[in-house]
């Protein structure tokens, strides 16, 4: 016979917020102001004395944080990957219709890239002349390829998507991308977010789901994917 459970007290009190401690507001404005500064000057100007200036943070508090310029833009390419990621999930992990969720992803990552269009177009151009950013560009760039290969996989599994080599077109579709956002969205004045939107969107779901939804947010497909199999529980 399974054991009771102790029952839950509701308490009036509310629940204590984390605390953020000094150190994690330090590192956030050293980002904030790495962005900050790639909007109105190229990442060839940036040095840390012209970056802590933006700050009200001492130039050595940089170096308990980050190696130098390279290392900080290695920082801001994963909080930008992490910011991108939570916006296409829906078309990376929920059910329904994949072309609508598509829609809506893609217009989450145009909206994303266009707030970051000039950090996008630093980080792709200091690459060239950096091994080590080249190695972290490239890297950012292929686990997109990833996520959007395994989507595919999946969908292809469900009868969604015909049959074809997933790993090639990901690759080339996630290029298109990151070229479109760095021209459109890397330099002042922007390109209107809009244009740039309905032609990404019409290329992915032309490509992905076929002609008859390019120009369409909906289709009449729909992905229910099985639920996660776990083991059988034993007897209590």
């Amino acid at each position: 016979m399974s054991q009771r459970r102790p029952v839950e007290r509701l308490s009036a009190e509310p629940e204590p917020i984390p605390r953020i401690g000094r150190s994690e507001f330090t590192r956030a404005e050293i980002l904030d102001a790495a962005f900050e500064f790639l909007w109105s000057r190229p990442f060839r100007e940036m040095t840390v004395n012209s970056l802590m200036a933006m700050t009200s943070i001492s130039r050595s508090a940089f170096y308990r944080y980050f190696e130098d310029v390279h290392g900080l833009m290695k920082a801001l390419l994963t909080r930008l990957e992490s910011e991108i990621f939570e916006g296409v999930s829906p078309w990376l992990s929920d059910d329904g219709d994949p072309v609508a969720l598509l829609y809506e992803s893609l217009a989450a990552e145009v909206r994303i890239c266009y707030r970051h269009g000039p950090f996008l177009k630093a980080v792709s151009d200091a690459a060239a002349t950096h091994a080590g950013l080249e190695d972290e560009w490239n890297w950012f760039l292929d686990r997109f390829d990833d996520a959007v290969s395994e989507r595919i996989v999946a969908d292809q599994e469900l009868g969604l998507i015909a049959a074809f080599d997933p790993r090639p077109v990901a690759t080339a579709l996630n290029r298109v991308d990151a070229a479109m956002y760095v021209r459109a969205f890397g330099h002042r004045p922007r390109r209107r977010p809009e244009p740039v939107q309905d032609a990404i969107t019409r290329v992915w779901i032309s490509t992905v789901y076929g002609q008859q939804w390019a120009t369409s947010r909906t289709s009449t497909l729909y992905r229910e994917q099985a639920p996660v199999a776990r083991e059988p529980r034993g007897p209590e």
